[in-house]
């Protein structure tokens, strides 16, 4: 440990968990070893937390927490600046914490440097300013090369613990939705404004037991809802017409994300009704040939399949669904540039959608998990 002390051995840390963290470097030293690297300089901080527990989020998009050095001889390295010593002493033995000080770039090459001849990074994790001075003032030892996806490639297949705790994010999803679906059925939204409701599925979140929002809630009524990402505002919820609600929240680290449009008032429009019948039919579709081994590319296409029967396909404007996990957006992509094919394990959203600028849109979205002979809704 360098630049001042922290007290602590890391035995804050149940025993199983600290396994956990230690198996899951295991295995990305194997992956390291089949690029040759001796180090890798970990910096993306839901993969740092991934490996050790230590900070799900950084301050802000320039501040780093820290990083962590992974080493082919398991000499591993939480490298942090003096603001979190004593929190990273309660996860990691205080003997590999690395304090840098206000030379970051310096302080981790001489780290680097003392862990092998070739290092790699996560070069999609750092400003390319930050890359060239480290790499300027590593000189030629280490090496240093790009090395993306390693953590992401594990990150992809989720282990039970994950799943248990996914499983109570999207309980607490649920029942917030069916909260939104029955408040829209009473009328008690009809005429207030986005922003109070999404204020509202905030506050419920919080109040029964989610660390926080997995994103920024969308609520978007009428013609807003054509807005696959629309920004709750001031346009007011309608006594007849649509509300499309995307909402996520977090509990123990793992997000939910689930769409829903529903429609507030009594007599849903022809035009709505027809764009969410074939919405939930394109969802099914993709539902049902879900399987282990079935290229992630061809479940976007049978979901675009039963658009195009109906000469609407122009109106699906996005990929058919993502990864879920530490992130609301990971690996795997369910596009039609997507390559790789679907796992046991993996977490992805099915949310197709269709979008009518003129009255808005209608999305529908599931996450499922996939098991060894199809998959599991959440």
């Amino acid at each position: 440990m360098e630049a001042g002390e922290a007290c602590g051995t890391g035995a804050d840390m149940p025993r199983g968990t600290r396994e956990m963290y230690a198996r899951r470097r295991d295995r990305l030293r194997r992956l390291m070893a089949a690029r040759g690297l001796d180090a890798l300089l970990v910096s993306r901080a839901p993969n740092r937390f991934y490996l050790s527990g230590f900070e799900l989020h950084d301050p802000q998009c320039n501040e780093s927490a820290g990083r962590l050095v992974i080493t082919a001889d398991g000499g591993d390295w939480l490298a942090t600046d003096s603001r979190y010593a004593d929190a990273a002493a309660r996860l990691w033995d205080r003997k590999r914490i690395f304090l840098y000080g206000g030379d970051t770039a310096g302080d981790l090459a001489r780290l680097l440097r003392r862990c092998g001849a070739r290092a790699g990074l996560e070069a999609q994790g750092v400003s390319h300013a930050f890359a060239r001075e480290l790499a300027a003032r590593a000189g030629r030892f280490p090496s240093l090369e790009a090395a993306d996806g390693l953590v992401e490639r594990l990150r992809r297949i989720k282990e039970p613990e994950e799943i248990a705790a996914m499983e109570r994010s999207f309980a607490l999803n649920h029942r917030l939705l069916r909260h939104v679906e029955e408040g829209l059925a009473r009328g008690d939204w009809r005429g207030r404004e986005e922003r109070e409701l999404a204020w509202e599925i905030e506050r419920f979140f919080r109040e029964n037991g989610a660390e926080g929002l997995a994103f920024a809630s969308i609520v978007a009524a009428g013609p807003n809802g054509a807005l696959p990402h629309a920004i709750p505002g001031a346009a007011r919820i309608p006594a007849e017409g649509p509300v499309l609600v995307d909402v996520g929240c977090r509990v123990d680290g793992y997000c939910s994300d689930q769409t829903r449009t529903f429609w507030a008032g009594d007599a849903p429009g022809k035009e709505f009704s027809r764009a969410l019948a074939l919405v939930r039919a394109a969802q099914a579709e993709a539902l049902a040939v879900m399987r282990p081994g079935l290229a992630l590319a061809d479940v976007y296409a049978a979901a675009r399949a039963v658009f195009a029967r109906e000469g609407v396909e122009d109106h699906f404007t996005h990929g058919l669904g993502h990864g879920v996990g530490l992130e609301t957006h990971e690996a795997p992509s369910l596009s039609p540039r997507a390559t790789g094919a679907l796992e046991p394990g993996m977490t992805v959203t099915v949310e197709p959608g269709l979008y009518y600028p003129h009255w808005g849109g209608v999305r529908w979205e599931h996450t499922v998990l996939v098991t060894q002979d199809g998959v599991r809704v959440f």
